[in-house]
């Protein structure tokens, strides 16, 4: 969600900041500002809309400064106005002797306020984060900068990730995190801190992924790290393999278009492991992976958003192909009810970004439990998820910077019908012929997208039919339910059309009541088991005056006729069919948005990374 950027250099770091703060938009922001340290002391400036809005503002101001902290937030606490916007100083609005921005939620902030209004302290917003800010600046009055943020943390209950800088030490910044992803890049004689790699790619590709409760001291010369305890620790240093080309759109209009094209390539790299060993092998989990797998007596795999309907089509594999109980909940629900531990149930997390804090605090919770066979299924490479999980597969859909997840959805599609498989070998149900044709439509699969997306011209004209509607219904069946999800969830979230899915059986008892002539309903309707079902269940549809727009595959046998649209998958997959029929969806949500013009990459009150409940 916000986005944090920060530098201690021997050069003017504005342009450093800004350029990181742009590459953050993605994650999904309403206003930014930057602060840095200079003979005039803190000075500040911020701006609601774009990065270009500030960026206009630090030019007309001519900002300069060798420390500096950049944010762009997305509001959870107060409006989106500039006196909400970060960075928030302390004492006074005017200038302050401290800057301070600020990922997350303070769940004591009400508390901390008023005691903090009795010391003497003025409010100039709404929000949590200048409860911190002015919280380390009464410690900061005794009290190294180090110490003040140490002290000042250790009373806030929630989630942050935070970076302060001080009119009384302007050689350096402190940072800190508990539950919100933050990393320090390392250069030469300068150093960085942001939320997200992709922030520092431009200086350094060395970065050092902080743990929950590290508080670091950043100096040119070198960092500092010190752990929960307040001892001083080492943590690992990392090269990113991200490219900047990657964050580019290259030819593309908008990233969700581009990264609905790099599906193909996206699936290749993430199945290329498998073909490569020819055998869904449990080292593909990680190298203890075939002892945990042994263990296992049940799934329960925890996820949000889109993720979460990756991990109800997994479902449907694990429970017939592994024969494993599978039962798959809402990350930010789990944590919060009375559950039945299993130690022998194998925890499955997914995350694309491995920060999600709904899914991060559900496998605490978990573990808390005694659950601790643990499984990350995550695109980023050492992020928190994985790291605090046993075994770990990581997708390689490369970065995903549309809010929509594209290929991150079908990179975890794979992974999952990889695990059931896997588990299915493991557990002496999968045959050697079995095995076989599963790699072989794996390795079919890349070619097969390429083909839906060769849909793309029919799609789009379909596409105007829905972009002057208010409403839409989506039906599938078995498997394929949870893709129809998918495609609600899709059109909703770009288009701003509301959209609804429902299994199609489910039609007569309630949602049908809703069908008439302004209500387009698509129908996810390959050639399996339940086709002749859902042909039924598209009568009663007719029958009512909707207009129906089936996405079928090549030898499902459909007919167009009046109020009956069909595009035909040109090939059948089998067994990977919803990774197949997850492609048509993207497209039609994407060029339904087109038309309406709404902001496809950055769709408003929504953010890539969740980072806060």
């Amino acid at each position: 969600m916000c986005g944090i950027v920060g530098a201690v250099a021997n050069r003017n770091v504005v342009s450093t900041l800004i350029e990181g703060l742009s590459r953050l938009e993605y994650r999904g922001y309403d206003s930014a500002g930057i602060a840095v340290l200079n003979s005039s002391g803190i000075e500040r400036v911020r701006a609601v809309g774009r990065v270009a809005a500030m960026t206009d503002k630090v030019n007309a101001s001519q900002l300069s400064g060798q420390v500096g902290i950049g944010h762009t937030r997305w509001a959870t606490h107060g409006g989106v106005t500039e006196s909400n916007a970060h960075p928030h100083v302390s004492p006074n609005p005017l200038g302050g002797e401290i800057a301070v921005v600020h990922n997350g939620i303070i769940e004591n902030h009400d508390e901390q306020r008023e005691k903090l209004k009795k010391l003497g302290y003025e409010f100039t917003s709404q929000t949590d984060t200048e409860v911190i800010a002015h919280l380390i600046h009464y410690y900061h009055k005794n009290l190294t900068l180090l110490a003040a943020t140490q002290k000042a943390v250790s009373e806030l209950t929630g989630a942050f990730a935070i970076s302060v800088i001080s009119v009384k030490e302007p050689e350096h910044m402190i940072t800190a995190r508990l539950g919100c992803p933050l990393l320090i890049g390392l250069g030469e004689g300068e150093n960085f801190i942001a939320s997200d790699v992709s922030a520092v790619l431009s200086v350094t590709r060395k970065v050092i992924y902080l743990e929950d409760g590290d508080v670091a001291d950043i100096r040119r010369e070198g960092v500092t790290i010190y752990g929960r305890d307040g001892v001083e620790v080492t943590r690992k240093i990392h090269v990113s393999d991200v490219s900047l080309a990657s964050m580019e759109l290259g030819p593309y209009a908008h990233f969700m278009q581009k990264e609905i094209h790099e599906q193909p390539r996206a699936l290749a790299d993430t199945i290329e492991a498998l073909i490569d060993d020819n055998s869904f092998s449990p080292a593909l989990f990680g190298e203890n992976a075939g002892d945990v797998f042994k263990q296992v007596d049940s799934i329960l795999i925890l996820a949000a958003g889109t993720s979460y309907y990756a991990a109800l089509t997994a479902k449907y594999w694990l429970e017939s192909i592994a024969k494993l109980p599978t039962n798959v909940e809402i990350a930010s629900e789990y944590r919060y009810r009375e559950s039945v531990p299993n130690p022998r149930q194998l925890i499955v997390t997914i995350s694309q970004s491995g920060e999600t804090l709904d899914t991060m605090e559900a496998l605490k919770h978990a573990k808390l439990l005694g659950q601790n066979l643990t499984l990350a299924i995550c695109n980023v490479q050492e992020s928190a998820i994985p790291r605090a999980s046993r075994l770990v597969f990581y997708t390689r859909a490369g970065a995903e910077i549309g809010v929509a997840s594209t290929k991150a959805f079908t990179t975890q599609l794979v992974a999952l019908f990889t695990l059931a498989a896997t588990l299915a070998k493991q557990r002496g149900l999968l045959s050697h012929e079995a095995e076989q044709s599963y790699l072989s439509a794996l390795r079919q699969l890349a070619g097969s997208v390429q083909h839906a997306l060769n849909l793309e011209p029919q799609i789009r004209e379909w596409a105007k039919s829905f972009a002057n509607k208010q409403h839409a219904l989506f039906l599938g069946r078995g498997i394929h339910y949870p893709i129809a999800l998918e495609g609600a969830l899709k059109l909703k979230e770009i288009s701003y059309i509301h959209a609804e899915a429902y299994p199609a059986g489910e039609l007569k008892h309630g949602p049908l009541a809703l069908v008439d002539s302004d209500m387009p309903v698509v129908v996810i309707a390959p050639n399996d088991a339940l086709l002749e079902k859902v042909k039924s269940n598209m009568q009663e549809v007719k029958a009512r005056g909707g207009e129906l727009f089936v996405f079928a595959d090549s030898d499902s046998h459909f007919t167009e006729s009046e109020g009956v649209h069909v595009i035909r998958t040109p090939r059948h997959v089998g067994v990977l069919s919803p990774i197949l029929h997850t492609i048509p969806v993207q497209m039609l949500a994407y060029h339904a948005a087109l038309i309406k013009g709404t902001d496809v990459d950055k769709p408003r009150n929504l953010a890539k990374s969740v980072t806060v409940e």
